[in-house]
């Protein structure tokens, strides 16, 4: 009875094929997994050339106002994607079935909230003290990179506004920019692609981190140093098979400085 109910259970299942079948394989080919990583970035500065840049201009919003938007235009529909292989997969619109991995919670909430606080608070203070590198990096090769609010300062994407403008800006794509975004990213690049990468071994983590880290195309400069805060992150979902530890990290760290950062915005501190 039960070898029947399994075998109907199959043949009702969704079948997947071609290049849907490929995307939620085990394994992607290397060249797959390069274009996966880095397709979405080369979107988001599109996004941002075409729709967020001329939106910010007309509004005389701050440049990043632009950058939230293309965020915003590519992550969601990528969200989207994961769910309808989820669809595709088991007949629902989920994020299981095969779809994001790492969500199986092999530590208990208590645990795994001391270790994200940890990886949390690394990531915040390692890269804000990698700044003067970035700022090097920028100045030695690419100050011929010339997106608006390109530059050697975290904050040259708004400087030159009133702290009035900065902050409405803030609190209407804070939110985004300081959580929603880097958990799209989060559930995309850790839970979808890293775990697809069986053939690298322990080279896993690193080759996907650096992808990741050159996805962000509009502050290529940044590279070396997201490599360092966001590895030991990558690493242990890797080792240990739990996302929610570079959810901590990742959102989690930009949830923080986004909350500091407009605050002090707000009292005119910055």
């Amino acid at each position: 009875m039960q070898n029947t109910q399994s075998l109907t259970a199959n043949a009702e299942a969704p079948q997947t094929k071609g290049f849907v079948a490929k995307l939620l394989a085990d394994r992607h080919s290397i060249p797959l997994s390069i274009a996966l990583h880095l397709v979405p970035g080369a979107l988001i500065v599109a996004a941002y050339a075409w729709i967020g840049a001329p939106i910010s201009h007309a509004v005389g919003a701050p440049i990043f106002a632009a950058w939230a938007i293309a965020l915003m235009i590519v992550l969601f529909p990528l969200l989207f994607g994961l769910f309808w292989l989820g669809k595709k997969q088991t007949g629902r619109y989920t994020l299981r079935g095969g779809v994001v991995h790492y969500r199986d919670k092999p530590f208990s909430r208590g645990k795994i909230t001391l270790i994200g606080i940890g990886f949390l608070l690394y990531m915040a203070i390692v890269s804000l003290s990698l700044a003067p590198l970035d700022a090097w990096t920028y100045d030695t090769f690419f100050t011929w990179v010339t997106f608006e609010g390109s530059g050697s300062s975290g904050t040259t994407y708004l400087d030159a506004y009133s702290n009035e403008t900065i902050l409405t800006t803030m609190l209407i794509f804070g939110p985004f920019t300081g959580f929603i975004l880097p958990l799209i990213e989060e559930y995309y690049f850790r839970g979808f692609l890293l775990p697809r990468l069986p053939q690298l071994g322990c080279w896993a983590p690193l080759f996907n981190t650096t992808l990741f880290s050159i996805y962000h195309f509009w502050a290529i400069w940044t590279v070396p140093s997201k490599i360092i805060f966001l590895l030991p992150g990558v690493w242990f979902v890797w080792g240990k098979h739990d996302i929610r530890a570079s959810i901590w990290m990742h959102p989690g760290s930009a949830l923080l400085m986004t909350v500091v950062g407009t605050t002090a915005y707000f009292f005119g501190l910055m």
